[in-house]
């Protein structure tokens, strides 16, 4: 099935059950007990539509002292993470998600990733722009990142279609399960 079909069925599945789904933050905190993430720095999202709500995950980690961050779309189908509060002013950007005002580039080691649809071997299948992965891959090449795609149970399918530009995930939690 092509990335665009699966992308509709994934969304309409996804929209049906986007009522009161909740990742578990002792879930995130194992993940970076693990992984032994000390620096504190995390890049999350703005939800928007019906993704997985991070803000909950990111006001936990604000409160222990995380520097939080979210990602500024740019030309080129290119994007950056700019840092933020919650008590900082947010700009809508042309897709209609609200971004950073800040000038404040920050580089993450952590970044949470919104997702349509995931599969057991981490593959993510995004919203066809290509953002994450051109970021994921500019950024590896700088230092490695942990990647944290956070989904709904509903969105897992058998196999992700994929080409030589997708980015893998490290770990995939959903409300239900962690996927490593």
């Amino acid at each position: 099935m092509l990335k665009s079909s699966l992308r509709k069925k994934i969304l309409k599945q996804r929209d049906k059950n986007k009522n009161d789904v909740v990742i578990n933050i002792k879930k995130i905190f194992q993940i970076l007990k693990k992984e032994k993430i000390f620096t504190k720095n995390i890049g999350g999202y703005y939800p928007v539509n019906s993704e997985i709500n991070d803000m909950p995950i990111l006001k936990e980690l604000k409160k222990k002292k995380f520097r939080i961050s979210l990602p500024v779309i740019k030309k080129e189908f290119k994007m950056d993470f700019y840092e933020w509060s919650f008590s900082n002013p947010l700009k809508i950007n042309r897709y209609g998600i609200p971004e950073p005002i800040s000038k404040k580039i920050v580089y993450p080691e952590v970044i949470f990733i919104p997702l349509v649809g995931f599969d057991k071997n981490l593959n993510r299948l995004g919203y066809g722009g290509g953002y994450y992965d051109r970021y994921l891959k500019k950024m590896n090449r700088r230092k490695k990142i942990l990647k944290i795609g956070l989904a709904m149970e509903v969105q897992k399918i058998e196999k992700i279609p994929t080409d030589k530009y997708d980015q893998k995930l490290d770990y995939i939690v959903t409300n239900k399960s962690v996927i490593q």
